[in-house]
C-alpha cells in the first residue's frame, strides 16, 4: 500500500482548467455547473485511458466518473466513484474544489459494488494523515452510496436518478493522444 497524504484537485470553471493532484493544469472541454453538482469533461493523455468525465456530487461526497479507456485496456467498471470532500465554486461558475478520502467504489450495472482503499483510508487515520472527522465522512459516504446503488439493483445510475440527479454522459468522446 502506498501511504499518501490526501490529494487535492481543482476546476476551474472560468478557465475550464482542472488542476490534477500533481499540479498538473488539464484544458477542459466541458463544465456543466448544476444545482447538484458540477460535470467536467476532458481529454487524458494517460497511458490507459484517454478520456475522462466526472461529476462532483458535493451532498453525497462523491465524484462520480468514467474513464474512458484505451483499445487492449481491459476493465470491467461502468462507473468509478472517488469518496470525496467536494466544495461548491461560487455560483457565477468559480472554482470547485474535492479533496480525495481514499476510498474508491467501482460500479458495473447488474453487479454488486466493489469498495476498495478501505484499507488505506484506515492506516492513513492511524498515521494521522486524515482527520476522524474525514475518516466518519468517508465511511459515512461509502455506506450510503453502497446502500443506495444496492436497493437500486446495482444500478448506480437509477440511484443517482432517484435522489434527482440528472445525470448524463457524452454520447461519443474522441481519445487525446498518450504522451
Amino acid at each position: 500500500m502506498d501511504l499518501h497524504p490526501i490529494k487535492h484537485e481543482s476546476f476551474d470553471v472560468r478557465s475550464r482548467i482542472n488542476t490534477d493532484p500533481k499540479g498538473f493544469l488539464r484544458q477542459v472541454d466541458a463544465y456543466r455547473p448544476t444545482d447538484f453538482g458540477l460535470y467536467m469533461a476532458r481529454g487524458a493523455d494517460h497511458p490507459r485511458f484517454g478520456y475522462l468525465e466526472s461529476w462532483l456530487l458535493p451532498d453525497l461526497n462523491l465524484r462520480a466518473n468514467i474513464f474512458h479507456f484505451r483499445a487492449g485496456v481491459d476493465e470491467r467498471q461502468d462507473f468509478y466513484f472517488d469518496v470525496a470532500h467536494v466544495e461548491r465554486g461560487a455560483p457565477d461558475g468559480g472554482i470547485w474544489t474535492t479533496r480525495d478520502l481514499y476510498v474508491d467504489l467501482v460500479s458495473v450495472t447488474g453487479e454488486s459494488v466493489d469498495v476498495l482503499d478501505i484499507d488505506e483510508l484506515s492506516a492513513a487515520c492511524a498515521a494521522g494523515l486524515i482527520s476522524a472527522q474525514d475518516t466518519e465522512l468517508a465511511i459515512d459516504a461509502t455506506l450510503t452510496a453502497v446502500e443506495g446503488i444496492t436497493r437500486h439493483h446495482d444500478d448506480a445510475m437509477a440511484w443517482l436518478g432517484s435522489l434527482g440527479y440528472d445525470v448524463t454522459w457524452a454520447e461519443h468522446v474522441e481519445l487525446a493522444p498518450e504522451m
